[in-house]
């Protein structure tokens, strides 16, 4: 399977990727994600996403893809539970401990491991499908022959960047 996946910083970026034939977005909210950079989506802002690009049939993925600290984990959990009631697809994230708490509070969701995971081995990719990540995003640095190798030995989407670093 491929997907055209577009990264989304505004709704205006949002909106182009969607016009343009993306199948999917990924985005940021305020908090936790390593776009800072970006404008990045409050709280109504990504509901609208939600309904815009589920309107045209068009997946939003959550960049969660920072380690979080025991002080920020309410917070982060407040906002899981508010994506899942406004039905992103999936969380791309970094943080191992995010894992449970996204099965419980977004349960329809799914898992992408996000490139700051690094995992670049089978051994890893099946460890993370053994946890229930559907995606993993390999790193930037791989060969195309590395990818086909990971990709006949496990059962997880592989995601790959082509453009380099748009998000930056």
């Amino acid at each position: 399977m491929s997907e055209i996946l577009a990264p989304a910083g505004s709704f205006e970026s949002l909106k182009a990727a969607v016009l343009c034939g993306a199948d999917a977005v990924y985005l940021g909210a305020e908090n936790f994600n390593a776009s800072g950079n970006a404008q990045n989506f409050g709280r109504e802002e990504l509901k609208n996403a939600v309904k815009f690009c589920h309107e045209r049939s068009v997946k939003v993925y959550l960049t969660l893809n920072t380690l979080i600290s025991d002080d920020e984990m309410a917070e982060a959990e407040e906002l899981i539970s508010f994506c899942g009631e406004i039905g992103i697809d999936a969380f791309i994230i970094q943080d191992l401990s995010l894992v449970q708490r996204i099965k419980k509070l977004a349960p329809a969701a799914h898992l992408h491991a996000s490139t700051q995971m690094s995992v670049q081995t089978v051994e890893g990719i099946k460890f993370l499908e053994s946890l229930g990540f559907s995606r993993v995003v390999v790193p930037r640095e791989l060969t195309k022959n590395e990818i086909k190798i990971l990709s006949e030995n496990t059962t997880a989407e592989l995601e790959v960047f082509v453009h380099g670093a748009l998000c930056m």
